[in-house]
Order: C-alpha cells, then structure tokens, then sequence
C-alpha cells in the first residue's frame, strides 16, 4: 500500500486527526501511517464518504501539502511573490475606487454590489501575479479591498461636492476641509454597508490565493515521475 492509499484510508477513519506540521496523523499512535496492508486500530467512520476528486474547486494550503512532496509543495513556494500580488491588488483596487467613485457621482446611488466586485477583483489580482500559498496573501488582499472600498466613498463624496458647488474634482480635492470626512462617512454609513463590507474583505481574501486543483496535483505529479 502506497503513501496515498495509506492516506485515503485513514480519511474514513474514527481516529484520524489533523496536525498543522505532519499533516493527517492517527489520534492512537500520534504518528501518520506506516502499515502496509491494514491498520490494527481501524475504525470505520460511515460519515466520510469517498468522493470522486473535484478538478475545478482549488484546495487549501494544508490539503496541497499532504498531496505533494515536500520538496516540490516548496518550490510551489518559492514561486510566490508577495510585492508583485500586493502591487497588483492596490492598481485593481484603485481603479475599481475610481469607477465605484464615478457610478456613484452620476446616479445618485452608492451600489453596494461595487464593493464585492473590488474585493472579488482585488483577490484575482493578488492571485495572477502573487501566485500565492500563504495566508500572507489573502491578508494583504482583505487590507487592499478594505483600502479601495474607503477611497471609493471618499471619492464619490469629492464628487458630490464638487457638483454641489459647481467645482472641478481636482479643485475640490484641495479645497475639501478633511477635518469633516470622518462626520461626513459616518452619517452616510449604514449596517448594510457594514454587510457588504464584511464580505468583500472576505472574497478578496479567498480570491487571492493560487488555484490548485485535484487535477493540477496529479500534472504535478506526472510531471516528476
């Protein structure tokens, strides 16, 4: 019985647990498992069901670790790049802060909707050239879409204004008394805001770490062989 098998079959078992350095371990031994045909302390789990491998959904940090050898879940590693994810998620974050600004200014309304599409855009951002593992990244892409979501107000109060008094955009950028912003947000702050907040800091977050699929793992894989 190979590694994988050894690893499918504890799955279905009462006494397996995750650990964070070994990765999936037995609760009995505190080891992973070494048999070779059965384990002696099995128990069934009828619980887990043995699932067919999902090729479009991607898999958490821990899952693409127990699946590769370390060496090359390392070089996956080595391929991420924290500045060039974070560069990337504050130009999409501004330019969506910008359009939020703008769609806000001409009709009058603030869509809360906007904001889930800059952390969903914020995420891909940090994803295409971050090419991420680590939770770092989806850090990094929550703070962005939070970041973007704020500019997105300030601008469309800038507008609104700038419009009320007849002004340009840039004039009122400098003549605008900052020392009000903080009033003028929270009058206009609502708990539905708080929601669509809420989740926009969340989809960036899950957006922003490299997809890495069942089937990516068995390239990988073929690809060493």
């Amino acid at each position: 019985m190979n590694r994988q098998e050894q690893l499918e079959f504890c799955k279905r078992c009462l006494h397996q647990k995750m650990d964070l350095k070994q990765g999936l371990i037995c609760s009995i031994t505190g080891e992973k498992a070494e048999f070779d045909k059965e384990c002696p302390d099995y128990e069934f789990d009828e619980t887990i069901k043995v699932r067919a491998p999902d090729h479009k959904e991607g898999l958490q940090k821990e899952e693409i670790a127990l699946r590769l050898p370390s060496e090359i879940f390392e070089e996956l590693r080595l391929e991420q790049n924290l500045l060039l994810g974070v560069f990337s998620g504050l130009i999409i974050g501004a330019f969506g802060a910008i359009i939020w600004g703008l769609i806000t200014v001409v009709t009058g309304f603030q869509i809360g909707f906007m904001a889930l599409a800059i952390g969903a855009g914020v995420g891909l951002g940090v994803r295409k050239l971050g090419k991420g593992i680590d939770r770092i990244f989806g850090y990094w892409a929550a703070i962005i879409a939070l970041i973007s979501i704020l500019l997105g107000n300030f601008l469309s109060i800038i507008g609104f204004v700038a419009n009320y008094n007849e002004m340009g955009y840039i004039e009122t950028l400098f003549l605008f008394d900052y020392s009000l912003l903080i009033t003028i947000m929270a009058e206009a702050f609502s708990f539905i805001d708080l929601v669509f907040y809420a989740i926009a800091l969340y989809t960036g977050y899950i957006f922003s770490f490299r997809k890495i699929t069942e089937k990516d793992i068995e390239k990988i894989k073929g690809s060493v062989q």
